[in-house]
């Protein structure tokens, strides 16, 4: 089995694994993962919000393709459709930095040349 296999195999292990990170912190009631804060929780945890991150959370939280990593109105669904939102939202991320990687690595080699 060759290393890019290997690596393939691995990356379709952990898109199977993403639902723990929506299933774990509900079980346990643990409230957001660390570093994945809005605005207005860090404001409850810091007491304020820096002046960057308020204009940056704005752009992000109406323009981004998977809010949350879930589909827009799939927020108060089932967990069994969130779990499916995480994995698709993992697959769109593989594929969009894949792609990315791909295609620096062959402008990369061909300046090389």
């Amino acid at each position: 089995m060759t290393l890019t296999k290997k690596l393939w195999i691995g990356i379709f292990v952990l898109v199977i694994l993403t639902p723990l990170g929506l299933i774990l912190p509900n079980y346990f009631k643990a409230g957001d993962a660390w570093g994945e804060w809005e605005a207005d929780t860090i404001q409850k945890l810091v007491g304020y919000v820096p002046q960057g991150l308020s204009k940056l959370s704005v752009l992000w939280k109406n323009n981004a393709l998977l809010p949350d990593y879930c589909f827009r109105g799939w927020e108060d669904k089932a967990m069994s459709y969130q779990c499916f939102a995480y994995i698709i939202a993992a697959i769109v991320g593989i594929a969009v930095i894949s792609t990315i990687v791909f295609f620096l690595g062959k402008f990369l080699a061909k300046n090389n040349d």
